[in-house]
């Protein structure tokens, strides 16, 4: 046994993998591409010093099916000259697991016995001979499937890498609107005029056939914008990585990061490779883990990008946990400014899928009156949340109720007395100002 063990750890490691998986690929057990990498990449970390421990290695990376127990017995033994001899399996490899032993190690019994040693009763109660005895085959998470639900900040830069192509799989569909241009359709509402006259010259001027158009139905742009500040330093990558992939959805889609200041990153983001796209993303943004100043960066998009045309009737996505350092008035201010300009308002906090999580911070506090959906985002299958709300659908948490204030910190009810500054006072809180008297303007 000790032979076997020196002559595996000086194998050709691609050689044997590929030869053994061909050779059960022949003899009827399906074996993938990616099965043999992961078997290979197993042998990496559980030492075959043992026949038994080789088998069991292999028998959990290739058996999805019971049915193809004898056939994997038999190549096994074909191809490692016999099948492993009864011996206790390491606590490494079987603490666990359900591999059983292989047939030649499995105690012999008496033909009409069980596993127990005693004698079979099939259901009218006479002996019977007992059939193959098929062992429970392991199963075991694959890797996307833990990829899908562990959390970004317990990510490995590998595990990461691997995310990428995840992410690029979301469909990130933004609502569709009609614009104000018009195209040719047979069907359409409005007829063309122009069109007409012209397939009139055909028939002496007359117009034989109507020509029609309606107006286009185009998706809505997408803008994001990525805290990429201290706080936000264990999301950011994982965040950068699906702006890269939401950049792809259209040709539309605009992309900004900001800490203490804006800057927008689209061209930079728009490259083949992930990880040239995140390191031209870092390059750009000279303030990466630094502070956080959100009311000043939503006051900078808001007179450079938002008012020029890039927020009107666009789906905002925010990626932030809210912790602001600045005035949290900016806040307010600067986000019932976008939700004059955009069609919906998208916060990302990755902080909102803790069970007792409360908006307290005081960005985030301030910007959730003027969101219309809050999503948590914190892994791959809460980006599935992000991606709804996006479309539309509203994935807001159900928040727990704040505690009721005393009475004496209540505000009383206001009175019927006009107050300086207003023509009436109102019990909403509400008067006219400027001549706006609808409750939704803000009288500041």
């Amino acid at each position: 046994m000790a032979d076997f063990g020196v002559q595996t750890l000086w194998l050709d490691l691609p050689a044997t993998v590929g030869a053994f998986g061909r050779r059960l690929h022949e003899g009827g057990v399906p074996v993938t591409v990616s099965q043999s990498q992961s078997f290979a990449r197993a042998l990496t970390l559980v030492r075959p010093v043992s026949r038994r421990r080789l088998y069991c290695t292999a028998r959990a990376v290739f058996l999805s099916d019971p049915g193809q127990v004898r056939a994997f017995d038999r190549i096994f033994a074909d191809v490692f000259g016999a099948t492993p001899t009864t011996e206790t399996p390491s606590p490494d490899v079987a603490a666990g697991t359900s591999v059983p032993a292989p047939p030649d190690e499995r105690p012999a019994q008496r033909p009409g016995a069980d596993a127990t040693g005693e004698p079979s009763l099939s259901g009218d109660g006479s002996r019977e001979q007992p059939s193959e005895l098929e062992a429970p085959v392991p199963t075991l998470a694959s890797t996307e499937e833990i990829l899908r639900t562990k959390r970004f900040e317990a990510l490995a830069p590998a595990e990461l890498a691997a995310l990428y192509d995840l992410m690029a799989r979301l469909d990130l569909a933004t609502p569709r609107r009609r614009t104000r241009r018009r195209q040719r359709s047979a069907h359409g509402t409005q007829i063309d005029l122009r069109r007409t006259l012209r397939a009139s010259l055909r028939t002496g001027g007359d117009p034989a056939r109507l020509r029609h158009r309606h107006r286009r139905v185009v998706a809505r742009r997408l803008v994001l914008l990525c805290d990429i500040s201290g706080s936000m330093e264990p999301y950011a990558r994982a965040y950068l990585q699906f702006l890269t992939c939401a950049l792809g959805s259209g040709p539309r889609a605009e992309a900004f990061v900001f800490a203490t200041r804006l800057t927008r990153i689209t061209r930079a983001l728009r490259t083949g490779s992930p990880e040239r796209a995140i390191a031209n993303a870092a390059a750009a943004a000279p303030d990466w883990c630094s502070g956080t100043r959100i009311g000043e960066a939503l006051k900078a998009f808001n007179d450079h990008h938002g008012r020029r045309g890039m927020a009107r009737g666009a789906v905002l996505v925010i990626l932030s946990d809210g912790w602001e350092r600045g005035d949290p008035a900016l806040v307010a201010r600067e986000m019932a400014r976008l939700s004059r300009l955009a069609h919906r308002i998208v916060w990302v906090n990755p902080r909102a899928a803790a069970a007792d999580f409360v908006p307290r911070a005081g960005g985030m506090a301030a910007a959730l009156p003027h969101c219309d959906a809050l999503v948590s985002g914190h892994s791959l299958a809460a980006l599935d949340e992000v991606v709804a709300a996006i479309a539309g659908a509203d994935c807001s948490p159900s928040l727990p109720p704040e505690p009721p204030a005393s009475d004496d910190e209540q505000d009383p009810w206001a009175s019927a007395t006009p107050v300086p500054g207003s023509s009436v006072a109102m019990p909403s809180g509400y008067g006219p100002s400027r001549g706006r008297t609808t409750p939704g303007w803000s009288l500041s």
